[in-house]
Order: C-alpha cells, then structure tokens, then sequence
C-alpha cells in the first residue's frame, strides 16, 4: 500500500494530554489499517511553547523519534533534551511528556504498540 502524503488525515489536538497549544498529528496510516499491534503511527508537530502532557502507557509503549526541531521530554520521572535524531521509548506503565523548547517547530515519528 503506497499513502502519498496529501492524503494522510491530519488531526488537531488543542491542549493534548494536559498539554499547551496544540498538536498536529499527520496519521501516516490509520489503526485499522495496521494488521500488527498499534494504534498510532504519524508524525507529530509541535510549533514552539506547545507540549503534550504528561500521561502513562499501560499495557502498551510509545516510541518517539525526532526528526526536527528540539524539546525537553519528562520519561519515568527524568527531564532530557532531545534533538534530531533522538529517540525515547516509554511503556510498561511508566509515564512521559514532550515540549517544544526550541524555536522551530518539533517534529517527530510517534508509534504506539499494544500488548
């Protein structure tokens, strides 16, 4: 399956999880079009002063990856700065947050699997 870009859904969360502004998610492809065990794969843009708040994953994990941009992310407690290149993963009932510190926009892969 070939997805051109202009056809992903784009989603706008205001003040996502707790979090300031909002974010947009493009959804590379949708849920019910993955046949493993995820609910999200899409890249999330978070313009500067914008965050998503912090929230657990239970029963499940988040991956990050950044592409571009720079933010600080709160994982099991810990606060790091992330750039390009970077990534986190979070699970097992631990939680996160993630904000943009810089001053372009964060932008990142974001994939949820469940188990």
């Amino acid at each position: 399956m070939i997805r051109e870009a202009d056809r992903m859904r784009v989603e706008i969360r205001p003040q996502m999880r707790g979090g300031k502004g909002e974010v947009r998610i493009q959804h590379i492809f949708e849920r019910d079009e993955l046949k493993g065990h995820s609910r999200l794969l899409g890249v999330i843009t978070l313009e500067p002063g914008c965050s998503i708040g912090l929230h657990e994953h239970k029963d499940e994990e988040e991956i990050f990856y950044i592409i571009r941009g720079h933010g600080r992310v709160i994982d099991a407690g810990h606060t790091w700065a992330v750039g390009p290149g970077d990534a986190v993963l979070t699970g097992g009932g631990e939680n996160h947050a993630i904000e943009n510190c810089g001053a372009e926009p964060l932008q990142f892969l974001a994939v949820i699997l469940t188990y």
